[in-house]
């Protein structure tokens, strides 16, 4: 069958890609099938469910290409879980007694949707399955494409999320800013909060691209200018086995050396512990509609600033998060030749009627196909095995030992 009308949507958190990848996907289009109808659905499901769309005009295809240089989504994003009618009644997205399913198929069929591109992390594109095999069994054939988008690279089997690359290195270059705040105080202690709720990628490459940039200068120690004070000297990833005392033990000898410490921290490491600590207390821990603990809630960052600097004897603790810096950005120029590849193959599958998430399958030799919806899965662990992982915690003298099983 012939595809007439295609539509977008980007969901979930931002990461660098999505801006280039709705360009990347208007100006595919333009090229291969000029007369197919382009729409994009405002704010992601939300923008679904109550049918609130904009028409990729003539114009707006003529314009594509200026997506390529910002960050951010230019249709907008939200966090709708089409399955949770409870906290979508709340939000008055459905009435009482609707399925959002069926808000969100009726609202295709009238707008004579074929093909739904859909710009997320795992959960948006299991979502857009859900809703595709609904319609199938009501008599409504749609074509589903996803588009991998995550910055803590965590979906299972891709290898590479879009916008990963990006927000790695942005999360570097706000680190060179943050870390040089080392000798506002004696005995400072920085701390570098990194998003990554269940997968430490994000901020094991963030922290391994910092390094390099700090292997490529030059210093000048006799006036207080040491490599040694702007390196970091601990890595705390949900992977990780948490060991507090000894770590801070380390860390003590480093503080009283050279007067700072810089850690960098993922915000999913130690968050049971986090998590334990607080409901034995009676607190309770506010959960968002997917069911994922609200970092910002429990603030991972303050709670290990707190744990280290009663024992590392510091004076003054700073607490800074990079992650919205790092998630709005515009992608570079690595991410762009990912987000090209992925929005040429997404564009030919969909013409094909070919369902599935684009992206390289690690479990078939990285090839690059559209995965289909199935295997699709959130949560994929950040292997710290990995030789130039190791290497480099090695070379900050931190031991690299997995977390407990179930612990992240």
């Amino acid at each position: 069958m012939p595809v007439r009308r295609v539509a977008l949507l980007t969901a979930g958190g931002f990461a660098p890609c999505l801006s280039s990848a709705v360009g990347g996907l208007i100006e595919r289009y333009t090229d291969l099938a000029p007369d197919v109808e382009i729409i994009a659905y405002e704010h992601g499901y939300h923008g679904l469910l109550t049918g609130t769309k904009i028409t990729i005009d003539a114009q707006a295809r003529a314009n594509a290409h200026l997506l390529h240089r910002f960050g951010g989504s230019p249709i907008g994003n939200s966090r709708v879980k089409l399955t949770n009618a409870e906290d979508l009644l709340k939000r008055g997205l459905v009435k009482e007694g609707e399925n959002p399913l069926t808000v969100a198929a009726k609202q295709l069929q009238a707008d004579g949707v074929d093909v739904l591109h859909t710009i997320g992390g795992d959960d948006t594109n299991t979502t857009a399955a859900d809703l595709a095999a609904y319609l199938e069994e009501n008599g409504y054939h749609l074509t589903v494409v996803g588009l991998p988008k995550t910055i803590d690279n965590d979906i299972i089997p891709i290898r590479q999320s879009l916008g990963a690359w990006t927000a790695a290195e942005e999360a570097a270059g706000f680190a060179r800013n943050i870390i040089g705040e080392h000798r506002v105080n004696p005995r400072m202690l920085i701390v570098h909060e990194v998003m990554g709720r269940h997968c430490g990628w994000l901020t094991a490459a963030a922290a391994s691209s910092y390094r390099t940039w700090l292997g490529t200068q030059e210093w000048a120690p006799s006036v207080g200018l040491s490599q040694e004070r702007w390196d970091i000297h601990a890595v705390f990833l949900p992977e990780m086995k948490l060991d507090i005392d000894g770590e801070a033990e380390r860390l003590r000898a480093i503080m009283d050396r050279q007067g700072n410490v810089n850690i960098f921290l993922s915000e999913g490491a130690g968050v049971p512990e986090i998590v334990a600590e607080l409901e034995a207390k009676g607190e309770e821990v506010q959960r968002d509609p997917f069911g994922h603990v609200k970092l910002d809630t429990i603030n991972p960052g303050a709670w290990f600033a707190k744990q280290f600097a009663e024992k590392i004897g510091a004076e003054k603790v700073m607490v800074q998060k990079s992650g919205y810096f790092s998630r709005a950005a515009a992608a570079n120029a690595q991410d762009l030749r990912l987000i090209q590849s992925m929005t040429d193959l997404a564009v030919q599958s969909a013409l094909e009627g070919t369902s599935g998430v684009i992206g390289h399958d690690e479990e078939d030799e990285g090839r690059l196909k559209a995965v289909p919806f199935p295997r699709i899965a959130g949560g994929k662990a950040f292997d710290i095995s990995q030789e130039w992982f190791t290497e480099m915690m090695t070379t900050i003298g931190q031991s690299v030992e997995p977390a407990p099983a179930g612990a992240h």
